[in-house]
């Protein structure tokens, strides 16, 4: 069985605004994979490489470079075990300095971090895009250049008009909510031929009909995802939780008080290579059940 773990419920005092605390650990490690494997390897790496002159040099670069990334994730997680909030690097200046340092940095954030880098991605992507598909061209115009100084034009190419394409998307993706744009950040891991196992632990409590089909009770890992979910109990009219994720609260399992075998369960029993033996349980059970049902219904 794995190991116990943890979770400490979001809290909001009355009146107080807070940020939404809605990601997951897939979501945030999606998140992170993205920011760190995306598009922008390509262009940093061959920029390196033009730099150093060799690939030592490039390797010896990377290596650098990842000890500094390894030391500032470490801490930041420090951070974040410290002052667990929504809001990251604004959440951690505002406490470590003043509320106007945090104001200063989101507002740079937002104006000159971010925006640059999503604009590099975006240009990255419509460039290695035009490899696959030749009509994406930096050369095919749209607006022709115009000259605004000697050195300085103004156009529009097809590439151009791609990545721009790709961030308006994107954001209009992302303001339709926190629960679309997680979704589309972890779909690429979700596609149907290449469905991965995510792991995580769950707790059933003791006293459950769930329990009593598995034999066992407490925590214990199980294989779902969080795309559909409900988190909170009064929604589920009429029936009681009866399994939760140690992860985000989500809710894992529901079964009816008022009937004899109804349970409903979020993860995958039916894997049996990728979850514990006692899940198949709840085949067990339900084959048992319909054979009672059967042979009530036959003497009657």
């Amino acid at each position: 069985m794995s190991e116990r773990a943890q979770a400490t419920p979001a809290t909001t005092i009355p009146g107080q605004r807070e940020f939404v605390r809605g990601l997951g650990l897939l979501d945030s490690t999606m998140i992170v994979v993205g920011s760190m494997i995306g598009s922008g390897i390509f262009i940093v790496s061959a920029d390196i490489t033009r730099l150093v002159g060799s690939p030592g040099g490039l390797l010896a670069v990377w290596i650098v470079t990842g000890i500094l990334t390894i030391t500032a994730a470490l801490s930041y997680g420090e951070l974040a075990a410290m002052m667990p909030k929504a809001g990251g690097q604004y959440v951690y200046l505002r406490e470590a300095y003043s509320p106007m340092w945090g104001f200063l940095y989101g507002w740079t954030l937002f104006l000159v971090i971010q925006t640059g880098t999503i604009a590099a991605v975006g240009v990255a992507f419509a460039r290695f895009l035009g490899l696959l598909i030749p009509g994406i061209s930096p050369n095919l115009w749209i607006v022709q250049p115009i000259n605004i100084t000697s050195g300085y034009a103004v156009s529009l190419s097809v590439q151009q008009l791609v990545g721009v394409l790709s961030i308006l998307f994107l954001t209009v993706l992302n303001t339709r909510g926190l629960r679309l744009g997680k979704l589309i950040q972890n779909v690429s891991g979700h596609t149907s031929g290449s469905f991965a196992p995510l792991y995580h632990q769950v707790f059933v409590p003791p006293g459950c009909r769930l329990t009593l089909i598995l034999g066992v009770a407490g925590f214990m890992k199980v294989n779902s995802y969080h795309h559909q979910a409900i988190k909170l109990p009064q929604k589920a009219s009429g029936l009681t939780v009866s399994a939760y994720s140690l992860d985000d609260g989500i809710i894992e399992a529901l079964e009816s008080p008022g009937h004899r075998w109804v349970v409903g369960i979020q993860w995958h029993p039916e894997r049996i290579d990728e979850i514990y033996p006692y899940f198949q349980n709840l085949f067990k059970g339900l084959i048992q059940a319909a054979q009672q049902t059967h042979s009530v219904a036959e003497s009657t």
